[in-house]
């Protein structure tokens, strides 16, 4: 209970369920000489550190798949080390749950798990069934196609009818029933993997997935944030359409106006720096021209501030600037927060995961989808420190274009 306390900024959407696909124990374990029960060790203690830090990060429901019904082929000292682990687990989330409130669940079988084990699952779960705060789920000799098949033979042997059979009926004899959370939000598996082995099959039909590269014992509640930060950028649809159109502009006239404000040379004769500005915010942000003024003069400013390095004036009026386009285009991100990282993109043009980080706090876009747009944004700024203006254009045509593919 001794780690600190771990923040999202404000507007973050948290997601209510997560759920975790604990890989790598024993990849870390060998990679560093140590036996692969010691990762085991190592991992088990970095859930609890999860679980804790999911909780003050405001996830109501969380999921750690501990032992799949595929891990029974894995050696007998093996299994019998993880299920005294298992035992373990129990007794300390058992004490954490009493005092935060979390109601622990098992999902999966029962039978086949040792007996000691067991009665502590069984008695977890009767001590915390009135908490209702945060909700725990272990899930231990869990499989997805297992819970599937073992809801249809209990709606057999409770002699249902076909015509009585619906999504909402079969929900209620899955592990997760009665949950106010079951489906999953957000899918996390470490270690590099790139596949969900089949973890809430049923419940994770909709589930945003975010690959780790980092094994399980190193992935921190810091690393966690960023998931859920990564999470909270994505639109999601659901199947439908979005509810609002953010951006509208024409890739080649946004990458002209951008290409004619490097080259401050081009810009049409009789034509003040302030009204080509503005020009290119209103075409870019779809603003009405008073909007796109006042828009500019923050730009300008702040662009005027990063010029003499003067970093935290030029922050200030790009927040101001941020705030202006969140509140006309709607879009959810935090406008002090995208200051700093344009900042930092200022810093470093060449930073293509400075960029990334930007374009994905921007436009509420996964990390991810925006490492295309990032990379082509880069060539162009590449292209712009050698002169070569025309295919500086082309490749900001290309950015413009994957951006508006992402958002638009």
């Amino acid at each position: 209970m001794a780690d600190s306390r771990i923040n999202l900024p404000k507007g973050t959407l948290v997601p209510n369920h997560i759920a975790i696909v604990p890989d790598g124990n024993r990849r870390w374990a060998r990679a560093r000489g140590l036996y692969t029960l010691e990762g085991h060790k190592k991992g088990f203690d970095t859930v609890l550190k999860l679980a804790r830090a999911s909780r003050q990060l405001g996830v109501h429901t969380f999921t750690i798949w501990g032992f799949s019904t595929e891990n029974w082929d894995r050696t007998p000292k093996e299994i019998a080390y993880l299920m005294k682990l298992y035992e373990r687990l129990i007794d300390q989330y058992l004490k954490e749950a009493m005092e935060e409130d979390v109601r622990i669940i098992h999902l999966g079988r029962k039978d086949r798990l040792p007996k000691p084990l067991v009665k502590k699952i069984v008695q977890a779960e009767e001590i915390t069934k009135d908490n209702k705060t945060f909700i725990g789920n272990i899930a231990l000799d869990h499989g997805g196609y297992d819970d599937i098949i073992r809801a249809t033979q209990n709606m057999i042997k409770d002699n249902l009818k076909p015509e009585d059979i619906s999504k909402e009926t079969f929900e209620k004899y899955l592990d997760t029933k009665g949950q106010p959370y079951p489906y999953v939000d957000l899918l996390i598996r470490t270690s590099g993997e790139q596949r969900t082995s089949g973890l809430l099959l049923w419940q994770s039909a909709y589930a945003e997935t975010y690959w780790e590269a980092d094994h399980l014992p190193d992935f921190t509640p810091e690393k966690l944030r960023d998931a859920i930060l990564d999470y909270s950028r994505r639109r999601r649809r659901f199947g439908g359409n979005d509810k609002e159109d953010h951006l509208r502009f024409r890739p080649e006239v946004a990458a002209k106006f951008e290409i004619n404000w490097w080259r401050l040379k081009n810009i049409p004769e009789g034509k003040k720096f302030s009204e080509y500005a503005y020009e290119h915010i209103k075409e870019q942000f779809g603003l009405s021209t008073k909007l796109a003024k006042e828009a500019a003069i923050y730009m300008i400013g702040a662009v005027a501030e990063g010029d003499q390095k003067d970093w935290k004036k030029a922050g200030i009026k790009l927040a101001k600037f941020y705030k202006l386009i969140k509140d006309e285009v709607k879009l959810a991100f935090e406008p002090t927060i995208v200051a700093s990282l344009e900042i930092k993109s200022w810093q470093n043009k060449a930073d293509e995961e400075a960029q990334t980080d930007l374009l994905a706090e921007t436009y509420r876009i996964s990390e991810f989808q925006a490492k295309k747009a990032a990379h082509l944004r880069v060539l162009a700024e590449n292209q712009r420190q050698v002169g070569n203006w025309d295919l500086a254009q082309e490749y900001l045509v290309k950015y413009y274009k994957a951006l508006k593919d992402r958002v638009a």
